[in-house]
């Protein structure tokens, strides 16, 4: 059955004018070439799709997902390229000269392009080395944010404002991976060189314990509240410094949920929190003297000389 109808498509192409043959030769390769891309995006799909199923860990499902968009384009771009070489030979245009000249100016474009060039790539080893996937929030090339796009040519990350940065693979000479397997919620606290360090200490061991054992936040907190210590002394407190092993992407959530119960702990336990303090002299007078402020029930500054 397969014989007679390549015979019968034979003897139609012999019936055929030669521009109605050409015609039909080129839309047979355009067909092909269509389903050639539909066949070899499916096939990238499900191959990722098994390949994924056997995976527990997310992280390498985000780099089978990334690497799986990467194949399918470098598939598309290969059968465009080869159907469209196919259909210039039908066109009667010489494919030789045109590959020879496309050489002598892919080697000028080569010399202004090169950042062009640079991007593809440094985007192939970020692939490669796995050091970005989608979902990870990294800062590279001068901006951070949570990946959304990730080709051989660019970046796309949006940060927390809703802002979209698209960063040329080229410009990123280091990569700085803020959920990459687990994350350290890292969390100072200051207070006023008159409170007693070893309470603050204390209290801050209690409500690290009780933040663990809550059951929202115990899935996100990997082990024990590490409490580091004094951190530094600054200009009006004393930096007390503690730290959270987390899962990835969970440390700003618990870094918040922790200095929320931080301040009602140390409220109760009457623990200051200092902060900048401002006193305002009205003037001296020539001997030395200065008037105090008196404030009046409506609030307005009274003076020895009267209200202002």
């Amino acid at each position: 059955m397969d014989k007679e109808f390549l015979d019968q498509l034979l003897s139609l192409g012999q019936k055929l004018s030669p521009a109605a043959a050409t015609s039909l030769r080129i839309a047979l390769i355009v067909v092909m070439a269509w389903v050639a891309l539909a066949f070899s995006h499916k096939l990238i799909r499900t191959f990722r799709i098994y390949i994924s199923r056997s995976m527990q860990d997310g992280e390498q499902v985000q780099r089978a997902a990334t690497l799986g968009r990467v194949f399918r384009y470098a598939a598309s771009v290969i059968i465009t390229l080869v159907a469209g070489v196919l259909v210039l030979a039908e066109l009667g245009v010489s494919v030789a000269p045109i590959l020879g000249a496309a050489g002598v100016v892919g080697v000028a474009v080569g010399f202004g392009a090169q950042s062009l060039v640079k991007d593809y790539f440094s985007g192939f080893f970020l692939l490669l080395e796995n050091q970005i996937r989608l979902g990870d929030v990294v800062e590279a090339g001068g901006k951070s944010g949570m990946v959304e796009e990730l080709t051989l040519r660019y970046v796309r990350m949006r940060n927390y404002d809703g802002h979209v940065h698209f960063v040329p693979n080229g410009s990123i000479s280091s990569v700085t991976n803020m959920t990459r397997g687990f994350a350290q919620a890292v969390i100072d606290v200051g207070v006023a060189y008159r409170e007693n360090v070893d309470q603050a200490l204390d209290v801050m061991r209690t409500v690290g314990a009780e933040l663990r054992a809550d059951p929202v936040f115990a899935p996100k907190i990997l082990d024990d509240v590490e409490i580091v210590g004094v951190d530094s002394w600054g200009d009006s407190a004393v930096i007390l410094r503690c730290r959270f092993k987390v899962v990835a992407i969970e440390q700003w959530t618990v870094r918040r949920e922790y200095l929320r119960r931080v301040k009602h702990a140390f409220d109760a336990a009457a623990i200051e929190i200092p902060f900048p303090h401002l006193t305002v002299y009205p003037g001296q007078a020539k001997d030395g003297s200065s008037p105090p402020l008196r404030l009046s029930m409506e609030g307005a500054t009274q003076h020895p000389g009267g209200t202002q």
